[in-house]
């Protein structure tokens, strides 16, 4: 059975982007979320395998939604994306749980490798 995963991002444009590095790759996207609001929300509900996770978002930003997610489910595995030159937000994001990160523009072997990293 394929992992499920929830992309969020706020750009419709990057989400389409790595929803199709990963349909192409055997991954199921169960979901997405343009904001880290939204992210919380969809992760209580379809409880995901894996979730990649923008760090700059509107409304509710990325670490706030891992800290939540997180709280909510202890071993859940998130990957942060980030441009680059966020490197503070990175070493935020990876102690306040996250598993890994990627950096935009997507590469998409950079991409697999992360994900099959966090759910190894």
């Amino acid at each position: 059975m394929a992992d499920k995963i929830l992309i969020v991002d706020d750009a419709a444009f990057m989400r389409m982007m790595i929803k199709d590095i990963l349909t192409k790759n055997g991954y199921e996207v169960v979901a997405e979320a343009s904001d880290g609001a939204q992210a919380v929300e969809k992760y209580q509900e379809l409880r995901p395998d894996l979730v990649t996770m923008d760090i700059t978002m509107p409304e509710v930003d990325g670490i706030s939604a891992l800290k939540q997610i997180k709280q909510m489910d202890p071993n859940a595995k998130v990957i942060m994306c980030s441009a680059m030159g966020q490197q503070a937000m990175v070493i935020d994001a990876i102690q306040a749980g996250a598993k890994d990160f990627i950096v935009k523009p997507f590469q998409a072997d950079r991409v697999i490798e992360a994900i099959q990293k966090a759910l190894s």
